[in-house]
């Protein structure tokens, strides 16, 4: 059976998510990715979005690398230096501060018989539903960045910074810094175009029961769960496999369409999702 996809960005024409699923062999590649939104005055790559851009050639470097054989520690690294390549003939005679540079987040799920490897950077999220109706939490990962940003924004709304564009111009600086930091780590904990050494990626090995379900997601998709509080995770499970991501979806929208930006950045997000069934 083919996973169920769902990938849907914000605004129309225009999405810095993807999901692309290899099958190789006896192995299923499930493969979420969450771009972070540019932070940058403009576009150096693509005029269409450096951000959509690099999460696109990301996934079509990850393929060859994944038929070569190379393990997932190994293909990312092959495919963000095919896409460092690509980048840096793209942009050419341009001069791109650090804050420019594409970072997104990451969750590579390897299905393989009756284990599922994770390779985790960012903040995707990944559930486990089992036969029994259970629901596990595969990589619990809390971005202590949100925390940061969610004190300023209230800090920022506190001081009468009601105007969306006028909080974001305010936050600029402070997300820029975040987005150099992010490009210069040594052991970087995100997808980022310049590693300055081997990723840091959250890995794991789980055995998968007969029945399991799988639902890896970006963290716009899982909005309903956190910070909306419209479903518990076994909720947004149940939902998934009885009718469907495209489901969900709409539900997230049409809760968006009524909501105020609260105490993220953005009113909504790109949102994706894919679900596989053992």
């Amino acid at each position: 059976m083919q996973p169920d996809v769902v990938c849907q960005g914000a605004l129309p024409h225009h999405n810095e998510d993807h999901i692309a699923v290899f099958e190789t062999a006896g192995v299923t590649d499930l493969i979420v990715l969450d771009g972070a939104t540019s932070v940058a005055d403009r576009n150096y790559a693509d005029a269409a979005g450096d951000v959509a851009w690099f999460v696109r050639r990301f996934s079509a470097a990850l393929g060859p690398a994944i038929k070569a054989g190379l393990d997932q520690h190994a293909a990312v690294h092959a495919a963000i230096g095919t896409v460092r390549t690509e980048f840096a003939a793209l942009t050419a005679g341009s001069d791109v501060p650090a804050h420019a540079w594409p970072i997104a987040a990451l969750t590579w799920i390897r299905i393989a018989g009756r284990q599922a490897r994770l390779y985790c950077l960012g903040d995707c999220k990944t559930l486990l539903g089992l036969p029994d109706g259970a629901v596990r939490d595969l990589d619990p990962y809390v971005n202590p960045q949100e925390a940061v940003l969610a004190a300023e924004i209230a800090r920022l709304n506190a001081a009468g910074f009601d105007d969306p564009a006028a909080r974001h111009a305010a936050l600029l600086p402070m997300l820029r810094a975040r987005r150099e930091q992010q490009n210069a780590m040594a052991a970087p904990t995100i997808l980022c175009l310049h590693p300055q050494g081997p990723f840091a990626a959250r890995r794991d090995a789980i055995d998968l029961p007969g029945g399991a379900v799988i639902l890896g997601m970006t963290d716009g998709f899982y909005r309903l769960v956190d910070p909306y509080d419209l479903l518990t995770p076994a909720a947004l499970m149940g939902l998934c496999v009885n009718e469907g991501l495209a489901a969900a979806l709409a539900r997230l929208r049409a809760y968006e369409a009524g909501a105020s930006a609260g105490a993220t950045v953005k009113r909504a997000d790109d949102a994706s999702a894919v679900l596989w069934r053992a």
